[in-house]
């Protein structure tokens, strides 16, 4: 005991001079670094006064020293510390499966608290090799980091191996596979401080993930799985495919995962929701739920998408997205137990700046209602508030009001949009008209059967005489425009006749249900 006591720094402040009085003294180290290995290691230094330290013991030696004080202050000329630091000096020659026998040892053993030194170098290291190896040829190689392009000793690596499975960029994914969750996390975090290639990194985590399932326990997935989140979600959300993380959730739906990496994954997912497909979104409900499909869980993509990295979404992102929202609601409005409340959400979710025609909402509101034929009028008027009357067709304003399942007031709204329209049409008919054309002879054609407020002529041309090309440019999508007016107009007038005979019906229940009561008395 004397002999550690002088080389050990906490024995020395523990007993001080008492050692040599108590004979029979004992001590025990629960926590020691190592264990049995480790102590015994460190007492081969204490009796000889010296020891060989290299890459496969020196993390055990390092954590050891530090345990035990083994410093300048307990022992000047000989401390177990100083020699870990100076053999730590030669990392840099060190080989790659020296460094990965070192990296391993630490996690093996516990060490990761007590070696920060020896794993922080270890980690840097090995950051730095990939690092230069990445940027020196990203192309298919036989070459590894011990290659001549750094100065590293020979390795055992078989070089045909390399060449038939791996790139020069992705050679190390197989070697790191015998780390543990939390180095591979220390250790991308070594790697995005080096700059390196964040595609690269996010490769790397999914073959991480997909080599160490296979055999893992619930709980080991379960930790892998936040672990690989985590890690993704520090990089470009770019750098790793919306399929993949889709992957992730159908895995993470079997799992305990905590709030915080599904947060992130939903996050990740909503970043790049314009990539995603029907089938992506098309989640079945959490357990203890009664509907179809995990509604709330698309709303959160959504609500990402909108929110993504506090940027203002592009059009065409924001398009793509909301085609396949009208996909998705077509999809789920069949779902008897899909609340209105969440049907709404799911309509209100985007601007309307994202839809140029509603035509594909309008049809899925109508399925909505087919199935939820006892859905209260309220609840209908709410759901058709959202509707955007002035971007439906001629065709679906027509369906519209002659569809019983709707509103009344949905009806007159899509009337009144559509004689807007033709009211528009008209005007800009007759600016091109008079604007553009050289004088000529003309009919005007009095439209019969026009609403009172769209009273309009519509002049059609009477001859063809020679005009320049421009001008026959003009002519023609003149003449689109007057097609498109009589197209307008006469869906306008089924519309007035459909209005006309639901007003009527109307009329005649109420004038019936007031005349009910004297009938009786």
């Amino acid at each position: 005991m004397k002999i550690i006591t002088s080389y050990s720094g906490r024995l020395s402040k523990l007993f001080g001079k008492s050692v040599g009085i108590k004979k029979n003294l004992k001590v025990i180290f629960h926590d020691f670094p190592g264990g049995a290995e480790g102590f015994e290691l460190m007492l081969r230094f204490c009796y000889n006064g010296r020891i060989d330290i290299t890459p496969s013991n020196i993390s055990l030696l390092h954590s050891a020293a530090q345990f035990m004080e083994m410093n300048k202050s307990a022992s000047e000329k000989h401390n177990l510390l100083e020699q870990t630091e100076k053999s730590l000096e030669e990392i840099k020659y060190w080989t790659w499966q020296e460094l990965l026998i070192a990296l391993k040892q630490c996690q093996d053993f516990l060490l990761i608290a007590n070696s920060a030194g020896v794993l922080g170098r270890c980690l840097d290291s090995l950051a730095g090799r990939l690092a230069l190896t990445s940027e020196s040829s990203p192309c298919a190689s036989t070459s590894s980091p011990d290659s001549s392009s750094v100065r590293f000793s020979s390795d055992t690596r078989s070089t045909e191996s390399l060449k038939n499975s791996f790139t020069r960029s992705t050679w190390w994914f197989e070697d790191l596979l015998l780390l543990s969750p939390k180095l591979v996390e220390m250790v991308t975090k070594s790697m995005v401080s080096r700059n390196i290639d964040h595609v690269i990194i996010s490769k790397f985590l999914l073959f991480y993930h997909k080599s160490k399932s296979s055999a893992a326990t619930a709980d080991e997935k379960c930790k892998i799985v936040e672990t690989i989140i985590d890690m993704l979600y520090t990089l470009d959300q770019s750098s790793v495919s919306c399929k993949s993380l889709f992957g992730f959730l159908r895995v993470s739906l079997s799992l305990n995962l905590s709030k915080s990496s599904r947060s992130k994954l939903e996050s990740m997912i909503g970043y790049q929701m314009d990539q995603a497909t029907l089938d992506n979104l098309l989640v079945p409900s959490p357990h203890g739920t009664n509907y179809l499909y995990d509604v709330n869980l698309v709303l959160r993509f959504l609500k990402a998408f909108i929110q993504r990295g506090g940027f203002q979404v592009s059009l065409m992102p924001m398009q793509k997205v909301a085609s396949l929202m009208d996909l998705y609601m077509a999809e789920v409005a069949p779902d008897p137990c899909l609340k209105p409340s969440k049907f709404l959400a799911l309509a209100k979710a985007l601007p309307d700046s994202a839809r140029e025609s509603q035509d594909k909402m309008y049809r899925a509101i109508d399925l909505y209602f087919e199935v939820h034929a006892g859905l209260s009028e309220e609840d209908k008027i709410k759901i058709c508030c959202d509707l955007n009357y002035e971007k439906l067709s001629a065709e679906a304003c027509l369906h519209l009001s002659q569809n019983a399942k709707f509103p009344s007031n949905s009806a007159v709204q899509a009337l009144i949009s559509q004689q807007f329209k033709v009211k528009s049409l008209l005007r800009t008919t007759n600016n091109y008209k008079f604007e553009n054309d050289p004088p000529c002879s003309f009919n005007k054609t009095e439209k019969k059967g026009k609403e009172d407020e769209a009273n309009e002529q519509i002049i059609l041309y009477a001859g063809k005489p020679d005009l320049s090309a421009d001008n026959e440019k003009l002519r023609a999508h003149l003449q689109v425009m007057q097609c498109r007016v009589m197209e307008l107009e006469k869906v306008c007038r089924k519309m007035q006749t459909q209005m006309a005979k639901i007003m009527k019906s109307k009329v005649s229940r109420h004038s019936n249900a007031r005349s009910l009561p004297k009938l009786c008395s």
